[in-house]
């Protein structure tokens, strides 16, 4: 008797030590959080002079001589190096191309701080694994169908007063095309529109200057609306299309009811930019096939590469934004699948359309940060090609036209509106600029990037001379497209610039025959020929495309949820929230609602019984309030998986269609017990049936 109240008592003690241990390490993660700014502080304190000794310059010579580093690399090493706990000056957001994400990564350190799951569902973020009713995945769904993959190509953060406010982020699909929004208060995506006009799409996204509207450009002709068509109808029946979604900013979510598209022939139209400044009201798409070729090898005919490229000019598209808004709002768009689309007659009878030659296969069109030049990039021309919106506005008014298209769009003469011609290089495909009144070119063929000066109220910024090619800077390999500081807003920042290197053959260890891609970042402080490669830095997780670095101290990031039981997906207090005291279990015929809670290092209720056949809504909540205390909740015979950041409250729904004992537990590691942060899910087999070893259920024997 003695031996077992001892037993009893020293497992007693044992639990208290543990609870004590857990308390203990809750309370000391919380006064780290609360002492962070202090330690804040001693990591970024003021960094005296640096002067080194001779025995220090000793120490970094041969430290350099071992590793067969030069000079220009200790130097590339100093800038981009990050010391731990200082932060980055920058935050990169990239397109994640076929894995369907957007990264994020800083600058200069060019460290990956985070994967945001957008197109495709992703087990650490717990994003599209909450059950039958997921809203992630309804917002997935094409056509009744899950379509759980992505190709995200351009992200466009949000801007006001053509100044990144580092609100919002905007992103493209071309594969499906839809467009996603994600709040950059807590880095998730809010929400995701499918086009009902095309399949596909390539120029999204680009938004407005004030974030008005956020803009989607289609890609290759198909019939409007889902339609079919031969292609022997090609000119008859396909059309391009631009779509302007509505945003609202207090929501943060795209106003479907107040959006609308426009019809355009059927050439391959490419990226887009907005004017700003003198050219607000205006947007600019590039375009390709304006030889309307339809392909067909296997009949004989041209390929599409050779069709596509027969002409020396393409056409600009000229889209007046604010007289098409005028025209939807008073009713002049037609439905085509039930969204409201302006067709290219309303569009020519109410000036919102004009063409501009533009040297063969253009990729990029990039609007200058005062907004007096577009600037646009021909894959098959050497030069870059700048346009006026000076010259454009008073040949749209004098109508000094050069022709119509074959749809009755008027075509802008070419030398009316061109202020400039810059020979680059082979391949030139994007342009991004700087503070200093430099532009930076991508030339894919050369595989480098270009500088060269501006003209116009630039012309001084620089001692070089205006619309000149000042140096070329080789990158490894094939650039697409490339990125400065704040480089698409009103007033850039230069310092640093991203190239994105298609091919990366030799630079990194061999990872089979798939590659990495890999981004090169460039210093470009310095003016003149000086504009040097610091770091190579491999995505191995997709296809990026394009990307915009925003300033890091403009992003408003929450480090926990502002309240205990906040909803994510509608960014607020929910009153279906538990709260303590409120866990358990209770049912209505054959729905069950539960009701749980977590906190290092358990859940309640900890047992959970059901039975088998049950509709079960599961309430849980993190009840965390220290940042970056996680945790995870996952169900694995039910395919249900969670990230519970701290404060946030979440729904699920699943229906119990299988019987048997499942354990469910915290995935994300969150305290010295975490492994004994778990639990058991207990279905219980319907009347008249028992599981079986393999876990399913068979019928009882008749004995029974």
């Amino acid at each position: 008797m003695k031996r077992s109240i001892r037993h009893l008592a020293g497992r007693a003690a044992a639990c208290t030590l543990l609870l004590g241990l857990a308390a203990m390490e809750v309370a000391s993660s919380t006064a780290l959080a609360q002492d962070q700014p202090g330690r804040r502080r001693r990591t970024t304190q003021e960094v005296k002079p640096l002067e080194l000794t001779p025995e220090q310059v000793a120490r970094l010579t041969k430290v350099a001589n071992d590793r067969k580093l030069n000079l220009d690399d200790l130097l590339a090493a100093t800038k981009t190096y990050m010391p731990s706990g200082r932060h980055d000056e920058y935050v990169l957001f990239s397109s994640g191309g076929q894995s369907g994400q957007v990264f994020a990564i800083g600058v200069p350190s060019m460290r990956l701080l985070r994967s945001i799951a957008v197109f495709t569902p992703e087990s650490w973020q717990g994003y599209g694994f909450a059950g039958e009713n997921d809203p992630i995945h309804k917002q997935l769904e094409i056509n009744g169908k899950p379509v759980l993959w992505g190709d995200t190509h351009h992200p466009a953060l949000s801007e006001t007063g053509g100044e990144y406010d580092g609100q919002f982020l905007f992103i493209g699909d071309k594969a499906n095309a839809r467009v996603a929004v994600i709040d950059l208060r807590d880095w998730e995506t809010k929400q995701i529109v499918k086009n009902p006009l095309t399949v596909s799409d390539h120029g999204a996204a680009f938004v407005t200057p004030n974030t008005d509207y956020v803009i989607e450009g289609g890609q290759y002709a198909t019939v409007l609306g889902y339609g079919y068509a031969p292609p022997e109808e090609y000119k008859k029946s396909y059309r391009g299309m631009v779509t302007l979604w509505k945003f609202d900013r207090a929501k943060g979510r795209f106003d479907v009811n107040n959006s609308f598209a426009m019809e355009l022939p059927p050439y391959w139209q490419d990226l887009a930019d907005a004017g700003k400044g003198p050219s607000d009201g205006f947007f600019f798409i590039n375009s390709f096939n304006a030889e309307m070729a339809s392909g067909g090898v296997e009949k004989g005919n041209p390929p599409f590469e050779a069709g596509v490229s027969k002409r020396d000019m393409d056409y600009l598209h000229i889209v007046d934004w604010k007289k098409a808004e005028a025209a939807f709002k008073a009713g002049k768009a037609k439905k085509i699948n039930g969204f409201p689309v302006l067709m290219l007659e309303t569009s020519v009878a109410e000036g919102l359309l004009y063409f501009a030659p533009e040297p063969k296969s253009p990729h990029g069109v990039d609007v200058s940060p005062n907004g007096q030049f577009m600037v646009v990039a021909g894959k098959l021309d050497p030069h870059v090609t700048v346009y006026s919106i000076d010259r454009i506005k008073k040949a749209i008014a004098n109508k000094t036209y050069s022709g119509h298209d074959d749809y009755g769009v008027p075509i802008l003469d070419f030398d009316a509106v061109k202020e400039a011609q810059v020979e680059l290089g082979l391949g030139p495909l994007h342009t991004q600029f700087d503070n200093k009144g430099y532009a930076y070119t991508s030339l894919f063929l050369d595989s480098a990037v270009a500088r060269w000066t501006l003209g116009g109220e630039y012309a001084g910024k620089n001692p070089d001379q205006p619309w000149k090619l000042v140096t070329k800077t080789s990158v490894q390999y094939n650039i697409g497209h490339l990125c400065a500081a704040e480089g698409d807003t009103v007033s850039p920042d230069g310092n640093y610039l991203i190239s994105m290197s298609k091919w990366s053959v030799d630079r990194f260890l061999p990872t089979g025959p798939l590659l990495p891609q890999n981004f090169q970042l460039l210093d470009i402080v310095e003016p003149g020929t000086t504009m040097p490669v610091l770091y190579d830095s491999p995505i191995g997780v997709g296809e990026p495309h394009y990307c915009q670095m925003i300033k890091a101290d403009k992003l408003k990031t929450w480090t926990v949820y502002p309240e205990v039981g906040w909803n994510p997906h509608e960014q607020r207090l929910d009153p279906r929230s538990p709260t303590k005291g409120s866990e358990g279990v209770t049912r209505e015929g054959s729905r069950v609602l539960v009701n749980m809670t977590a906190i290092r290092s358990h859940f309640t209720p900890e047992h959970v019984e059901i039975m088998e056949g049950d509709t079960v809504t599961w309430r849980i909540v993190a009840m965390e309030t220290t940042q970056d205390a996680t945790h995870g909740f996952c169900i694995g015979g039910y395919n249900i998986n969670l990230s519970l950041e701290p404060g946030e409250f979440t729904e699920f729904t699943f229906t119990a269609d299988r019987a048997g004992t499942y354990p469910f537990y915290c995935t994300e590691f969150c305290s010295a017990l975490h492994l004994e942060m778990m639990g058991y899910l207990h279905v219980k087999p319907r009347q008249g049936a028992q599981a079986s070893p393999e876990g399913g259920v068979q019928a009882a024997s008749a004995e029974k």
